[in-house]
């Protein structure tokens, strides 16, 4: 067999029965590191993997065979956020461009000084972006282009939890998802005017509090919540001068458990 077809070879079982690196390093006697070594290089990169990098076809996408292009684009990645990982740049090559770079050639393109090719931002911090549906759409648009949540939250210089809103709205919505909704109150207020003034008149009575008003409320057919009425009811303590519920005085009542005789001296 070929150096090729030995190598396939030994890496077939992982790459096709998932057996481990460990299990087949003891039939096969290889160390296991070069296996799962040899292995994540098939799935990455194909056939060409199992040749050396100075044959035919074999080369692999280093710092010095990537296109020009992905090399720009790495410059001007790091340039426009240099908090992105190595590994996150090399994903948006991927996408772009299908081609997935090392990370280690991506630190070293990034880091060689190299000029980028960005006249200003692409797009402006979120707060001051003044059209909703443009923030939103920003978004969307670096998402798709494989910028990670954290990436988009630290270039638009706003929370993550409102770029996962942005992308659940945008994958359940669509289009719709980028419009503003209204934070109006879409429900009727239950406490209208003639719920409060039923709640001034039954005021008068100083012995009622926010649940005994909450149940003369119902008697006469008004639904509303003790809290509510405790928060109109003190509105209109402010408002007409009225007293606030005083407790009725209760005698004390005795310690089951009170200490007798002499046990009372400790």
């Amino acid at each position: 067999l070929w150096p090729e077809q030995e190598l396939y070879e030994a890496i077939r079982p992982l790459i096709l029965f998932h057996e481990t690196a460990g299990e087949r390093a003891k039939e096969i006697d290889v160390p296991r590191r070069t296996l799962s070594r040899k292995a994540d290089e098939f799935e990455q990169y194909g056939m060409q993997s199992l040749f050396s990098s100075e044959e035919q076809g074999g080369a692999r996408a280093t710092s010095k065979t990537l296109p020009p292009e992905v090399r720009q684009l790495i410059v001007d990645l790091y340039a426009e956020l240099p908090s992105m990982s190595w590994r996150e740049i090399a994903e948006v090559c991927y996408i772009r461009y299908e081609r997935r770079p090392d990370h280690k050639s991506v630190k070293h393109i990034a880091t060689s000084g190299a000029p980028h090719s960005l006249q200003a931002r692409r797009y402006q911090p979120w707060h001051l972006i003044p059209d909703p549906a443009e923030r939103k759409l920003a978004v969307v648009r670096l998402h798709s282009e494989g910028w990670s949540i954290t990436s988009i939250a630290a270039y638009l210089d706003v929370s993550r939890p409102t770029i996962y809103a942005t992308l659940q709205r945008w994958a359940e919505e669509g289009v719709a998802g980028l419009e503003e909704k209204s934070r109006a109150r879409k429900q009727p207020r239950k406490a209208t005017l003639q719920v409060r003034n039923e709640i001034r008149k039954l005021q008068q009575n100083p012995l009622l509090g926010e649940w005994r008003m909450h149940t003369a409320l119902l008697r006469i057919g008004i639904e509303v919540s003790p809290a509510t009425c405790g928060r109109i009811m003190a509105a209109n303590r402010q408002l007409y001068g009225l007293e606030k519920p005083q407790r009725q005085p209760r005698a004390k009542l005795e310690m089951p458990f009170d200490a007798m005789g002499h046990l009372k001296l400790w």
